[in-house]
């Protein structure tokens, strides 16, 4: 259900690297949460890092919208670079899966399959 991989990388870095790949596999990054930073910023000691990127790419999202309006719920993709004990990985919630759970439309399924294995790819990359 998750793919998730450590990294050597500073935070930082994986971050910036992670955004850099999304860029290259022709999606676009429409916001970034630092869950860490709110987090603290409430008052809560918390001590990991953790970035959300909202990712999209508008031709996929627009097929799955076309087929099932509902599922903008589960729009758009979410990227995490987080620590963990100190320790930085990168991961998400597999699409295929996740939709799989919402629909069994057989376009659907391609198109989740087509984003998770882009999502994968980028992930792999920023590593």
């Amino acid at each position: 259900m998750y793919y998730i991989v450590p990294t050597r990388k500073p935070f930082d870095q994986a971050c910036t690297d992670l955004e850099a790949a999304v860029l290259r596999h022709g999606f676009g990054v429409l916001h970034i949460h630092d869950l860490g930073a709110t987090l603290r910023g409430k008052g809560i000691a918390f001590e990991e890092q953790c970035k959300v990127l909202e990712v999209c790419n508008p031709a996929q999202a627009a097929k799955v919208l076309a087929v099932d309006m509902r599922l903008n719920m589960a729009l758009p993709c979410r990227i995490s670079v987080y620590t963990e004990n100190g320790a930085a990985r990168i991961g998400m919630i597999r699409p295929l899966p996740m939709l799989s759970f919402l629909s069994q439309d057989a376009l659907l399924m391609q198109v989740a399959r087509e984003v998770e294995e882009k999502t994968i790819q980028m992930i792999d990359e920023a590593k």
